[in-house]
Protein backbone atom coordinates (compact mmCIF):
# COMPACT_ATOMS: atom_id res chain seq x y z
CA UNK A 1 0.00 0.00 0.00
CA UNK A 2 1.27 3.46 -0.90
CA UNK A 3 0.38 6.98 0.16
CA UNK A 4 2.11 9.26 -2.37
CA UNK A 5 0.08 12.35 -1.51
CA UNK A 6 0.42 12.07 2.29
CA UNK A 7 -3.30 12.23 2.98
CA UNK A 8 -3.10 9.18 5.30
CA UNK A 9 -5.35 6.62 3.59
CA UNK A 10 -3.45 4.51 1.13
CA UNK A 11 -3.84 5.68 -2.44
CA UNK A 12 -6.02 2.75 -3.50
CA UNK A 13 -8.74 4.70 -1.66
CA UNK A 14 -8.12 7.84 -3.72
CA UNK A 15 -10.48 8.23 -6.63
CA UNK A 16 -8.30 9.21 -9.64
CA UNK A 17 -5.92 6.97 -11.59
CA UNK A 18 -4.50 7.47 -15.08
CA UNK A 19 -3.06 4.95 -17.53
CA UNK A 20 0.61 5.67 -18.22
CA UNK A 21 3.83 3.78 -19.03
CA UNK A 22 6.73 6.16 -18.24
CA UNK A 23 9.44 3.50 -18.40
CA UNK A 24 8.24 2.13 -21.75
CA UNK A 25 8.18 -1.51 -20.65
CA UNK A 26 4.68 -2.13 -22.00
CA UNK A 27 3.19 -2.52 -18.51
CA UNK A 28 0.90 0.21 -17.20
CA UNK A 29 2.49 1.99 -14.25
CA UNK A 30 0.74 2.46 -10.91
CA UNK A 31 -0.48 6.06 -10.73
CA UNK A 32 -2.15 8.27 -8.19
CA UNK A 33 -3.41 11.79 -8.84
CA UNK A 34 -3.02 14.54 -6.24
CA UNK A 35 -3.33 18.30 -6.18
CA UNK A 36 0.40 18.43 -7.06
CA UNK A 37 0.14 16.18 -10.12
CA UNK A 38 0.03 12.45 -10.78
CA UNK A 39 2.65 10.35 -9.05
CA UNK A 40 3.88 7.30 -10.95
CA UNK A 41 5.36 4.02 -9.68
CA UNK A 42 6.75 2.39 -12.82
CA UNK A 43 8.60 -0.45 -11.08
CA UNK A 44 5.65 -1.28 -8.80
CA UNK A 45 7.70 -1.14 -5.59
CA UNK A 46 5.38 1.26 -3.77
CA UNK A 47 7.63 4.32 -4.19
CA UNK A 48 7.03 7.08 -6.74
CA UNK A 49 9.71 7.28 -9.44
CA UNK A 50 7.94 9.76 -11.66
CA UNK A 51 5.45 12.60 -11.61
CA UNK A 52 3.19 14.13 -14.23
CA UNK A 53 2.38 17.82 -13.71
CA UNK A 54 -1.14 19.11 -14.22
CA UNK A 55 -0.03 20.47 -17.62
CA UNK A 56 0.95 16.94 -18.75
CA UNK A 57 4.72 17.34 -18.42
CA UNK A 58 6.27 14.17 -17.00
CA UNK A 59 9.50 13.74 -15.04
CA UNK A 60 11.03 10.32 -14.47
CA UNK A 61 13.86 8.90 -12.33
CA UNK A 62 15.30 6.37 -14.79
CA UNK A 63 18.27 5.26 -12.66
CA UNK A 64 16.58 5.00 -9.23
CA UNK A 65 18.77 7.58 -7.47
CA UNK A 66 15.81 9.70 -6.31
CA UNK A 67 16.47 12.52 -8.82
CA UNK A 68 14.28 13.06 -11.86
CA UNK A 69 16.71 12.72 -14.77
CA UNK A 70 14.31 12.48 -17.69
CA UNK A 71 11.78 15.05 -18.87
CA UNK A 72 9.14 13.37 -21.03
CA UNK A 73 7.15 15.50 -23.48
CA UNK A 74 4.02 14.87 -25.54
CA UNK A 75 4.47 17.88 -27.82
CA UNK A 76 1.39 17.28 -29.96
CA UNK A 77 -1.02 16.24 -27.17
CA UNK A 78 -1.85 12.86 -28.68
CA UNK A 79 -1.12 10.95 -25.46
CA UNK A 80 2.18 9.51 -26.74
CA UNK A 81 5.56 10.74 -25.53
CA UNK A 82 7.51 12.02 -28.53
CA UNK A 83 10.45 13.78 -26.86
CA UNK A 84 12.67 12.73 -23.96
CA UNK A 85 15.25 15.06 -22.44
CA UNK A 86 17.77 13.02 -20.44
CA UNK A 87 20.36 14.25 -17.93
CA UNK A 88 22.89 11.42 -18.21
CA UNK A 89 25.64 12.95 -16.03
CA UNK A 90 23.48 14.36 -13.20
CA UNK A 91 24.43 18.02 -13.63
CA UNK A 92 20.83 19.17 -14.06
CA UNK A 93 21.23 19.87 -17.80
CA UNK A 94 19.85 17.70 -20.60
CA UNK A 95 22.69 15.77 -22.23
CA UNK A 96 20.53 13.90 -24.70
CA UNK A 97 17.24 14.74 -26.37
CA UNK A 98 15.49 11.82 -28.04
CA UNK A 99 12.75 12.40 -30.62
CA UNK A 100 10.08 10.19 -32.15
CA UNK A 101 9.52 12.31 -35.24
CA UNK A 102 6.96 10.12 -36.99
CA UNK A 103 4.94 8.93 -33.97
CA UNK A 104 5.67 5.22 -34.33
CA UNK A 105 6.96 4.86 -30.75
CA UNK A 106 10.61 4.49 -31.80
CA UNK A 107 13.38 7.07 -31.35
CA UNK A 108 14.33 8.50 -34.75
CA UNK A 109 16.73 11.29 -33.76
CA UNK A 110 19.06 11.74 -30.78
CA UNK A 111 20.69 15.11 -30.11
CA UNK A 112 23.57 14.72 -27.66
CA UNK A 113 25.98 16.93 -25.76
CA UNK A 114 28.85 14.46 -25.47
CA UNK A 115 31.40 16.85 -23.96
CA UNK A 116 29.16 18.51 -21.32
CA UNK A 117 29.48 22.08 -22.60
CA UNK A 118 25.73 22.59 -22.97
CA UNK A 119 25.84 22.49 -26.78
CA UNK A 120 24.59 19.66 -29.00
CA UNK A 121 27.63 18.23 -30.76
CA UNK A 122 26.27 14.93 -32.08
CA UNK A 123 23.03 14.05 -33.83
CA UNK A 124 22.22 10.44 -34.63
CA UNK A 125 19.30 9.78 -36.95
CA UNK A 126 17.27 6.90 -38.36
CA UNK A 127 16.31 8.59 -41.61
CA UNK A 128 14.36 5.65 -43.06
CA UNK A 129 12.50 4.80 -39.79
CA UNK A 130 13.55 1.16 -39.71
CA UNK A 131 14.84 1.25 -36.12
CA UNK A 132 18.53 1.45 -37.09
CA UNK A 133 20.61 4.63 -36.97
CA UNK A 134 22.02 5.39 -40.39
CA UNK A 135 23.32 8.95 -40.10
CA UNK A 136 25.53 10.69 -37.53
CA UNK A 137 26.19 14.43 -37.68
CA UNK A 138 29.09 15.78 -35.61
CA UNK A 139 30.23 19.24 -34.55
CA UNK A 140 33.83 18.28 -33.78
CA UNK A 141 35.13 21.80 -33.12
CA UNK A 142 32.20 23.01 -30.98
CA UNK A 143 31.32 26.03 -33.10
CA UNK A 144 27.67 25.06 -33.46
CA UNK A 145 28.03 24.01 -37.10
CA UNK A 146 28.16 20.43 -38.35
CA UNK A 147 31.60 19.53 -39.62
CA UNK A 148 31.26 15.80 -40.20
CA UNK A 149 28.44 13.60 -41.44
CA UNK A 150 28.87 9.83 -41.27
CA UNK A 151 26.45 7.68 -43.27
CA UNK A 152 25.84 3.93 -43.17
CA UNK A 153 23.87 3.57 -46.41
CA UNK A 154 23.46 -0.21 -46.28
CA UNK A 155 22.96 -0.32 -42.47
CA UNK A 156 25.58 -3.00 -41.85
CA UNK A 157 27.04 -1.12 -38.88
CA UNK A 158 29.99 0.19 -40.90
CA UNK A 159 30.24 3.82 -42.02
CA UNK A 160 30.06 3.90 -45.83
CA UNK A 161 30.63 7.61 -46.32
CA UNK A 162 32.15 10.46 -44.33
CA UNK A 163 31.52 14.01 -45.43
CA UNK A 164 33.63 16.74 -43.81
CA UNK A 165 33.42 20.53 -43.93
CA UNK A 166 36.79 22.21 -43.37
CA UNK A 167 35.45 25.73 -43.86
CA UNK A 168 33.99 26.06 -40.35
CA UNK A 169 30.55 27.01 -41.66
CA UNK A 170 28.94 23.55 -41.57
Amino acid sequence: MSDYDGDTPDDTQDDHYDTVDLDGDGVNDDTMATDDGTYVDSDHDGAADGVIDDDGTAYYDSDGDGQYDEHLIDSDGDGNIDTVEADTDGDGQADEVLYDTNGDGNVDVIDADTDGDGQVDTEVADTDYDGKADTEVLDTDGDGNADTVEVDTNEDGTVDGVYTSTEGDG
